[in-house]
C-alpha cells in the first residue's frame, strides 16, 4: 500500500530582501540612481527533505522555531508549492495549520462553519449535518452567532479545530493546536486526537510539546535549518533531541 503522505527531495527557498522596506516605485527608483539598489539574500526553508507518513500513522514534526516544521506542514497541505521536489498526498486533508486561515473575520463564526467547509471541499448539506457538534465542541455557545472579529485567539482556536476535525478526512495536519486555550480544552483536542488515531486517520503533528509527541505519535522527524535531521521512533527522537537542546544550553 502506498504511503500517505511522501515528500520527495523536497525544498523551498525564498529570496528576502536586505536594508530598508521600499514602498514605492519612486522609493527604488532613488536607490537605483545612488547606486543602492536591493540587496537579496537567499533562505532555504526546507532543504531536500524525503520523508514518507505510512496511512494510519501519526508523525510528530519537532525542531527549534524557524527550522521548518509549519513550512514542511504548509506543502502537505498545498498551501506552498516547493521550490524543487515533490510532496505527494493520498487523502482527503484536514488541516489546523494556522489560526484564522480560511476564516473571514467580517462574518459570524456560524458562517464561517460553512465558508471554511467549502474551502476543505465540503458540502453546505454536509456541514449542516455537523453544524451543531461543531459549534458543542468549540463551546462558542451564543457567540456563534457573533462577528469572527469580537472572537479572541482562543475562540478562533477552537473553531478552527473543531470544523477542521468534525468532518471526515483521511489525513489530518495539526500546527501547534496544543498551544492555545485551557487545559481543559487541550484535553479535549488530545482526546479527539487519540479517537482519530483509532480510526486509523494519518496525522502530521507539529508541536513544541515534546511529551505529546513522544505519547500521540508512532514516529517523530525532526527538522533543523530546513533539513531533515533525524526521522524513526518518536520516543528515541524526542529523546536525541532534548539532549540536544540541553547541550545547546
Amino acid at each position: 500500500m502506498e504511503p500517505a503522505v511522501t515528500f520527495e527531495d523536497v525544498g523551498l527557498t525564498y529570496r528576502i530582501s536586505s536594508g530598508a522596506r521600499l514602498v514605492s516605485l519612486k522609493a527604488w527608483a532613488i536607490q537605483h540612481l545612488r547606486g543602492q539598489g536591493v540587496k537579496w539574500s537567499t533562505v532555504h526553508a526546507l532543504d531536500d527533505v524525503n520523508l514518507e507518513v505510512d496511512r494510519g500513522e501519526a508523525l510528530g514534526i519537532i525542531g527549534h522555531n524557524g527550522a521548518g516544521k509549519s513550512t514542511l506542514l504548509r506543502v502537505a497541505g498545498g498551501i506552498l508549492a516547493p521550490s524543487r521536489g515533490r510532496a505527494v498526498i493520498r487523502g482527503r486533508i484536514a488541516p489546523v495549520i494556522e489560526l484564522g486561515i480560511g476564516f473571514e473575520y467580517e462574518l459570524t463564526g456560524l458562517e464561517n462553519i460553512f465558508f471554511n467547509g467549502a474551502l476543505l471541499g465540503r458540502s453546505s448539506r454536509e456541514m449542516r449535518a455537523r453544524v451543531d457538534e461543531i459549534v458543542s465542541f468549540a463551546e462558542l455557545g451564543d457567540y456563534i452567532d457573533q462577528p469572527l472579529r469580537t472572537y479572541s485567539t482562543g475562540m478562533v482556536a477552537r473553531l478552527a479545530f473543531a470544523v477542521a476535525t468534525t468532518v471526515d478526512a483521511d489525513i489530518l495536519l495539526l500546527d501547534e493546536v496544543l498551544s492555545v486555550g485551557d487545559e481543559q480544552f487541550k484535553h479535549k483536542c488530545l482526546d479527539r486526537i487519540r479517537d482519530f488515531r483509532q480510526r486509523g486517520v494519518t496525522i502530521l503533528f507539529v508541536s513544541h510539546d515534546l511529551d505529546s509527541v513522544a505519547s500521540l505519535c508512532d514516529r517523530a522527524a525532526w527538522l533543523a535549518g530546513g533539513r531533515l535531521v533525524k526521522a524513526g521512533d518518536a520516543a528515541e527522537v524526542v529523546q536525541e533531541y532534548t539532549v540536544s537542546m540541553e547541550a545547546r544550553g
